[in-house]
């Protein structure tokens, strides 16, 4: 039996609708992990099916970190209006900006990498791969390699990185989680990082 705090618990954690909330624990037995897996599987395919849309709105959200020496911008761009007014809208844009000013990404998605960033990236890991045992096969090199890699352009990539609020969360699952509950297209425009030196 599902009971009404566990519903509370999974609608507070996630921001997802209440209705959505007490299917996914029944689908998860009562799991509250398992719930949010499902809600997360949920959000990307309902994000996926939304991504033909056109966005028409949004909103350019700021974030001054205290003291003033560190700032962002982020473009949050949605499908209305109604939605773009929205607080909780509104409140994301703010958390986006504010993990911008947090953690200063270079990237806003992987495909924004260039070919000479990851081509200098390789050319500097592939040191440190090549000082392992010799003796391993070739494709275990390459593998590890790549996983240098992608761990190292995943703290560059805006949508990649842990969210600071919630690292269970990469922005990219905080924005699905949106466009579930908005049930609108939602997606991160541009944003700029100012700090003073």
């Amino acid at each position: 039996m599902i009971t009404t705090e566990q519903i509370k618990d999974l609608r507070d954690r996630t921001g997802i609708s209440i209705m959505q909330c007490k299917k996914a624990l029944e689908e998860a037995g009562g799991d509250m992990d398992k719930a949010i897996i499902l809600l997360n599987k949920k959000s990307s395919q309902i994000a996926e099916k939304k991504s033909g849309r056109t966005l028409g709105s949004g909103i350019v959200q700021s974030y001054i970190h205290a003291g003033g020496s560190v700032g962002s911008m982020v473009e949050l761009l949605c499908e209305s209006d109604f939605v773009a007014k929205n607080e909780e809208f509104k409140a994301l844009a703010y958390d986006i900006a504010m993990q911008v000013a947090a953690t200063n990404p270079s990237f806003l998605k992987k495909e924004d990498i260039s070919e000479e960033d990851t081509q200098k990236a390789k050319e500097v890991f592939a040191k440190e791969v090549g000082e392992l045992k010799a003796g391993q096969p070739e494709d275990l090199r390459e593998k590890i390699l790549q996983g240098k890699i992608d761990a190292y352009f995943k703290d560059k990539v805006l949508l990649e990185q842990s969210f600071i609020k919630n690292p269970d969360q990469n922005i990219t699952n905080l924005v699905e989680s949106a466009i579930q509950k908005f049930g609108e297209k939602i997606e991160v425009g541009r944003f700029v990082r100012l700090s003073v030196k």
